[in-house]
């Protein structure tokens, strides 16, 4: 499982995130808190360069870039926790949804899938379906049948 360490952010055995190379920023949450809940910031968004980073391959980047470009921007992977109360469980929170998202997004991609024909079976019962269906809308037409 990733986890923050104190060197930075383990999200494989091969690769870990300096600590250097993330940013946090505090803001107040919406969430839960009662009376804290408008003095406290305990929301945490924790942002990583993905173009500057110094620990990725060139195949790494390209993943990366690929798989989470939809959430960059400007080349900068944000994630956002203000699940919890404290500002300390939410910055856990947004390291484990970092390295998670990046563990994800580095993997190499599965095996592709190998192309199988279908059963006579399934093109018999396919087939019987689509008869029975035309039967029944040719039954439920008000024209009269045809002889074919």
């Amino acid at each position: 499982m990733p986890s923050p360490t104190r060197s930075g952010l383990a999200v494989s055995s091969s690769l870990t995130i300096p600590r250097a190379e993330l940013t946090e920023r505090f803001s107040r949450s919406s969430g839960p808190g009662g009376q804290g809940v408008n003095t406290t910031d305990s929301r945490v968004e924790l942002s990583w360069d993905v173009g500057r980073s110094a620990v990725l391959s060139d195949v790494q980047r390209e993943r990366i870039l690929a798989r989470t470009g939809h959430r960059l921007v400007d080349g900068v992977l944000t994630v956002t926790a203000s699940e919890h109360r404290e500002q300390r469980r939410n910055r856990e929170a947004a390291a484990h949804r970092l390295a998670a998202l990046v563990a994800d997004a580095v993997a190499p991609p599965g095996p592709r899938r190998r192309a199988t024909r279908r059963t006579r079976g399934s093109q018999e019962r396919r087939l019987t379906a689509k008869k029975q269906r035309s039967t029944t809308k040719r039954l439920r037409s008000s024209r009269p049948p045809r002889d074919d």
